[in-house]
């Protein structure tokens, strides 16, 4: 008889998200059953404030773990016992591991983000990159970008004091020169090698671009962590100007495949799972 996990995905309008066939597939390749649930806060007529309630009733009812993604993965630290020094660099969890009556928070996106990276755009210049957004999965790829060797990184975002408490919290950690605030996206961009786009803006959601085409050139990559749709309309109009770039797909197969190794204890089969992802119907 096969193991059973039981995890999930706590988070906000995740009705569409494609965790639950990623991890399911790659336990049934494993010999396992996972039974992967999404506790939508929304369908759940829930908020943010009912995280700790959620959380006790998925460690009673014998979950492995959860994924966390918008709007808690700040608002579940406090309710944590240990974090990974990824998890606690970054200040934000979007794995939860339930074991001997303890809660350990990991940090996967920056992990999986590296790695499609470093597969899509291996040789690609990293002297001064842009990165549009400093929420939660923005400081997971500014995290990821400092790690992988970028010089100088520009963090942009609407919120201004957003990206200063970014480049203040890793520019402790990686140097306080390799990090700053764009305050001018358009002089940041026009001496940049790269450009990551960390925000929603290209999803259904919320669609159209995240900045003017006219401040796009083509010897400028352009990395998404959006990936439904998996070419945003960013993608497109970059691609049509000869950028090389780099969807989003990669960074959401390689976090659920080290999500997965988190609860199961068991190596995941990267290109099996990135195989599956791309047989999924799209957006």
């Amino acid at each position: 008889m096969s193991t059973t996990y039981l995890t999930g995905l706590i988070g906000k309008g995740i009705g569409r998200s494609k965790s639950p066939a990623l991890h399911q597939q790659e336990a049934d390749a494993l010999g396992l059953r996972c039974l992967y649930q999404l506790l939508d806060l929304t369908v759940l007529g829930l908020s943010v404030a009912d995280l700790p309630r959620l959380l006790s009733s998925a460690e009673l009812t014998g979950f492995a773990g959860v994924n966390i993604t918008h709007p808690c993965k700040q608002a579940v630290i406090p309710l944590l016992h240990e974090l990974s020094e990824e998890a606690r660099a970054i200040g934000a969890v979007n794995t939860v591991k339930f074991a001997n009556g303890k809660r350990h928070g990991f940090n996967t996106d920056a992990q999986g983000f590296a790695e499609s990276f470093q597969r899509g755009l291996p040789d690609a210049a990293r002297d001064r990159v842009v990165q549009i957004g400093a929420g939660g999965a923005g400081a997971a790829t500014a995290y990821a970008m400092l790690k992988l060797g970028v010089g100088a990184l520009s963090v942009f975002d609407v919120d201004v004091g957003r990206a200063a408490a970014l480049a203040d919290n890793l520019g402790r950690i990686f140097g306080a020169g390799r990090i700053g605030v764009a305050r001018d996206l358009p002089v940041a961009l026009a001496t940049a090698d790269g450009l990551v786009q960390a925000t929603p803006v290209g999803t259904r959601e919320h669609p159209g671009l995240p900045l003017s085409e006219r401040l796009l050139r083509s010897d400028l990559w352009v990395a998404e962590i959006v990936y439904f749709p998996l070419e945003t309309l960013l993608l497109r109009t970059a691609r049509a100007m000869g950028c090389r770039t780099l969807d989003g797909g990669g960074m959401a197969v390689f976090q659920a495949a080290a999500a997965f190794e988190i609860f199961t204890g068991l190596e995941a089969d990267r290109e099996r799972m990135l195989r599956h992802f791309h047989t999924m119907p799209g957006d």
